[in-house]
This record gives structure tokens, C-alpha cells and sequence, in this order.
């Protein structure tokens, strides 16, 4: 479950001229990137899939704003039910975390909190509590924009934009993911049989476009593939830096397509 497929993406990158700065910028919410670890096969999940609906519909918490991901692992597949949004990498990313929580395995539901929090899925309380305590980091400031589609392709613009003041240096891990705002599923087999599971920010694709010095300057443009039936509710473009040591959320910033 280490294995990262990309087979799914075409990125193109060109680089131009940008600076990097605070979240906190002119009163600007502070982003916080909530990954929920799920499975359609998995009976404990679908509270975890309503809560992080409800965080991503109500953004609950002031001064925060919460930018949601669901990532469907794949080693429930063979129980019964195989996830259709499940991936091998979405394992590998959660079995990365649960070494850097010094966990002795991965479990779902599983929420990690700006790669700085890990905790149950389902646990309203302890998500309040993460992300309060997330909103007040600073964080480097990251824009998405001129998100489109135009047939399978999708297509944005990354910038790391002015800095207000000097919050990081060296390298961090650019990420860009295409997430469908909603998705549902009747699911026929295994532990959630009969059910009805609904879905936000579901992760088709996760690309790890490079490292980014964090001292330069850039813009990034980004060119996605989407398969036809992907979407049909919408789709988002989701960028984060990622710190490659901690795994700690540095900035991110998402785009609803136009």
C-alpha cells in the first residue's frame, strides 16, 4: 500500500514571479486542511462522512477556513465492498502520517488536522478542538484561481503570493488535488449494505507537483485530467504545501470550478 499512482494526471508547470506571505493577512480566514481517511466498506465511517460534511457546509469555526478532503483508502476493499473512490495512494498517504503520529497502524474513520492533529473521524469535539487550536497558526498564504474545465481536462493557477513577514524557509512539498464537492453511493455489499453513503471533497486525484524553495518567488499552472463521469455534482482544486519532515500544513488554499 506504498505505491503512488499517477497514472490518472497530467501536470504541466511553468514557473513566473510570486512571493510568499501570511494567511492572516487584511483579516484573511486562516486555512485549515482537514483529510478524513475513509471507506464506503468501513461501518464506522458514514458519522465521520456527515461531520466533515458539516464542517465543510457550516465552517463552524471563526477565523478559520476550513478546506475539507476525503481521501478513501483501499485495504477495506476485499470485506465485501470495493470503494469506487478508493485508492492504493490515499493508503500510503494515511500509512505516512501514522508514522509520523507513531501509531502502530492505520484505522478509519481517521481525521488529521493540518498534518499536525490526528484523531477519530467521527469526534466532533476533539475536530473543534483540533481546528481552533490550527487557526492559530500562521501559514503561508496560497492562492488558487482560473480553476476550469473544458472536457477532460482541468486546468489552475498556484501562486505563492507577497509576503507580509518572514513565517518559513527552505523546501516544502506542493500538492494539488481535484476533489468532487459531493458524491453519493448506494452501497450493495459488505458492513454498509442498504445504505445510502453521501461524500464531500472526495479526492480522484492527489498530485505531488515538487518541492517549492520557499525563499523564491512563483506561480504555477496546473493542468489535471478528469475522467467524464467525474463531477457530476462539481469539482474543487485543492494546493497545500506540506512541510516533507513534520508533515505539518504549511498553507493551502482552495477553488470550486467556474
Amino acid at each position: 500500500m506504498t505505491k503512488f499512482s499517477s497514472a490518472a494526471t497530467l501536470l504541466v508547470v511553468t514557473t513566473g514571479v510570486c512571493l510568499r506571505g501570511s494567511a492572516e493577512n487584511k483579516g484573511a480566514r486562516v486555512p485549515v486542511l482537514l483529510e478524513l481517511f475513509t471507506s464506503e466498506g468501513c461501518s464506522s465511517c458514514p458519522p465521520a462522512d456527515r461531520l466533515l460534511e458539516t464542517l465543510d457546509r457550516t465552517q463552524p469555526v471563526g477565523g478559520a477556513e476550513l478546506i475539507v478532503l476525503s481521501e478513501h483508502v483501499d485495504y477495506w476493499d476485499g470485506l465485501g465492498w470495493k470503494d469506487p473512490f478508493s485508492s492504493p495512494q490515499y493508503s500510503a498517504r494515511q500509512y505516512g502520517y501514522a508514522s509520523k503520529f507513531h501509531l502502530g497502524s492505520v484505522y478509519t474513520p481517521q481525521l488529521v488536522v493540518d498534518g499536525r492533529v490526528q484523531l477519530v473521524g467521527g469526534d466532533s469535539r476533539e475536530a473543534i478542538a483540533a481546528i481552533e487550536q490550527e487557526r492559530r497558526e500562521q501559514k503561508i498564504a496560497v492562492v488558487v484561481s482560473h480553476a476550469v474545465r473544458n472536457e477532460n481536462q482541468v486546468t489552475a493557477q498556484i501562486e505563492l503570493p507577497a509576503p507580509q513577514a518572514q513565517i518559513n524557509s527552505g523546501t516544502a512539498v506542493l500538492y494539488v488535488a481535484l476533489a468532487e464537492n459531493k458524491t453519493q453511493t448506494q452501497v450493495a455489499r459488505g458492513e454498509n449494505a442498504g445504505k445510502a453513503l453521501a461524500h464531500v471533497g472526495v479526492v480522484r486525484t492527489l498530485t505531488q507537483v515538487g518541492a517549492v524553495p520557499l525563499e523564491s518567488p512563483l506561480t504555477k499552472e496546473v493542468t489535471l485530467l478528469a475522467q467524464p463521469e467525474v463531477g457530476t455534482n462539481g469539482l474543487r482544486v485543492v494546493a497545500f504545501l506540506q512541510d516533507p519532515s513534520s508533515g505539518h500544513i504549511l498553507g493551502a488554499a482552495w477553488q470550486k470550478l467556474q
